[in-house]
């Protein structure tokens, strides 16, 4: 099956869908080794991680990440596709290599182009609701595995546009969408989506991840939500994880987290979750049998 149709199973079933960010094939692994059954690769912590923030992220960088983690972990990818890269036209090429990197699908969302940093700070810049109905039909046009999800994405309820917001995403479920995302800040606003909206909803967590939502997941199952992404807490968890580090290394101290004498155990465990003994197999089979020191 494709990694579509496999994300389509999974958000049909009777409990939603939580997926964590991840950064790099090695945070892909390590998702999969807790038992996640999706991930998500967002514009946001990417931009973090690259210093310039998503408003600058290119379809060739986040493509290549993309590639880089599937080439790694099989579980289906989700990926922030921010505002598609361009008008309608420019849709057709993100799509095409979006599908061609392996995604299970892809959210697109109804910002001004080229993006702003004041995105981070809460202050969104919505284009006309008639031009983001325009890219996602070229998006489902140009869409080649009938599987693949394509994510309708508007943050008006940021705004304090709750009706638009509501509005926006009719339009954008009408023009083809597969799976609905408003971002919705508090309870209350999930509720109000949830009850004017069907399934499948989409959502993230500002900060402080799925929980701090003050909801149950069977309540947010109910109310339509079907994929729950936590984009920040492992960008937060790993910054603060280096920031630590990297303090600890330059005062001469052990560092926090690892901590003293406890190095080799963790790389064991590194070893394990990237499945050195397969690939140090393969070598005693073929280059390493027989050889002499």
């Amino acid at each position: 099956m494709t990694a579509g149709r496999i994300f389509r199973d999974l958000l049909e079933g009777s409990e939603p869908l939580v997926a964590p960010h991840v950064m790099n094939p090695l945070t892909a692994k390590m998702a999969e080794r807790e038992g996640f059954k999706a991930i998500y690769l967002g514009g946001g912590p990417l931009g973090y991680i690259n210093t310039h923030l998503e408003a600058n992220l290119s379809l060739e960088q986040v493509i290549q990440d993309c590639v880089a983690i599937r080439s790694a972990c099989s579980l289906p990818l989700v990926l922030d596709g921010t505002c598609g890269w361009g008008d309608p036209v420019h849709l057709h090429r993100t799509m095409a290599m979006s599908e061609a990197a392996g995604a299970a699908g892809i959210e697109f969302e109804d910002q001004l182009l080229p993006k702003r940093v004041h995105h981070h700070v809460g202050i969104e810049h919505a284009i006309p609701q008639k031009l983001m109905v325009a890219k996602i039909r070229e998006a489902v046009a140009a869409r080649r595995d009938p599987d693949f999800v394509i994510i309708g994405r508007t943050n008006q309820i940021r705004r304090g546009k709750h009706d638009d917001a509501i509005r926006r995403a009719e339009a954008y479920k009408e023009a083809g969408s597969d799976m609905l995302f408003v971002l919705a800040p508090t309870a209350e606003d999930l509720r109000f989506v949830g009850e004017r909206l069907p399934a499948p909803l989409m959502l993230q967590s500002l900060g402080g991840g799925i929980e701090s939502l003050g909801m149950t997941k069977q309540e947010l199952y109910d109310l339509g939500y079907r994929f729950l992404v936590d984009p920040a807490t492992p960008l937060l968890a790993m910054h603060k994880a280096l920031r630590l580090a990297y303090a600890a290394i330059a005062r001469g101290e052990p560092d926090p987290t690892v901590g003293e004498g406890n190095a080799a155990a963790e790389q064991d465990i590194l070893h394990e979750i990237i499945d050195i003994d397969r690939l140090l197999a393969v070598e005693s089979a073929t280059v390493e049998e027989g050889e002499e020191a």
